[in-house]
């Protein structure tokens, strides 16, 4: 079953005449996404490649009944983006950019939790319903449709471990890559909840990496919510103390952050530690 994204799913892409939002909205759309439009303020009435190009959010929406928007627009104009698509009433808003300032994230997430709206990202690759839609830039070619739930905070890994049950011949019910930043609303419990209350969804893979206690606070719901069975993989193991690794969110402090400590938090969870991600589908069996 779907979770927050299906065949029925209206996008919008706001930045959509900037190359990567054109590129994308093109491959969400090949894929079956339905995109209705796309905004640049002062482009409103123009199309680009036959998407319809709108002022403002709110125009789009009224327009076109959108109900999920992209964001590929420059950091230093995020915030603004967001909190446009936000106060329009679209339901799912998900953020690809990078770099956002975390004061900014912050407000963003203060207003989607006000506003009853799902955030996805910053800093993330959005997220798939195989064989439904694709918000974001994950590749379709490496996710097969089933009922394992996937949530990651790298892109990378989410691609690999998508293909790496593509190769198994396991299916994915929705995958999230819900970014590697410090801030974000759309975390490792709440999906990890949208995947236990679904009916379909009958397995979950967690990948999560060092840094902040996002990793140990799953496995806490984990423990006293899920009984479906969890895979979980950390990366980071052999990270310096201090030293960030990739994400601005994957830093270690002291006992905080630390791989081993995540790891013990999901293992004593109930979950089982896959030590490479080539393990993952033979645990899942």
């Amino acid at each position: 079953m779907a979770v927050l994204l299906t065949k029925d799913t209206k996008v919008i892409v706001q930045g959509i005449t900037g190359y990567q939002g054109l590129y994308h909205a093109k491959l969400m759309k090949e894929y079956g996404t339905q995109v209705v439009g796309g905004t640049r303020p002062g482009k409103g009435g123009e199309e680009v490649d036959g998407f319809p190009i709108f002022d403002s959010v709110s125009e789009a929406k009224a327009a076109t009944g959108a109900n999920a928007s992209v964001i590929f627009v420059p950091a230093k104009f995020t915030r603004l983006a967001a909190i446009e698509a936000i106060e329009a009433g679209i339901d799912l808003v998900v953020i690809i950019t990078e770099g956002v300032a975390v004061w900014d994230t912050m407000e963003i997430v203060d207003l989607a939790n006000k506003r009853g709206v799902t955030v996805v990202g910053p800093n993330c690759p959005g997220l798939m319903t195989p064989g439904q839609a694709k918000i974001g830039i994950i590749p379709g070619d490496i996710v097969g449709s089933g009922k394992i739930g996937v949530v990651s905070r790298s892109g990378t890994l989410t691609y690999e471990v998508a293909h790496q049950l593509h190769k198994a011949g396991m299916g994915i019910s929705t995958i999230f890559g819900i970014g590697g930043d410090p801030v974000k609303q759309t975390n490792f419990t709440k999906v990890v909840k949208l995947f236990n209350d679904d009916p379909e969804t009958e397995k979950i893979v967690l990948i999560g990496e060092i840094g902040g206690d996002a990793e140990e606070k799953a496995a806490e719901y984990i423990k006293q919510h899920v009984n479906k069975p969890v895979v979980a993989f950390i990366a980071g193991k052999t990270a310096v103390e201090g030293k960030t690794m990739g994400h601005a969110g994957a830093i270690v402090s002291g006992n905080v952050g630390t791989a081993a400590g995540k790891i013990n938090a999901l293992r004593e969870a109930g979950a089982q530690i896959a030590d490479k991600l080539s393990e993952i589908p033979e645990l899942l069996k």
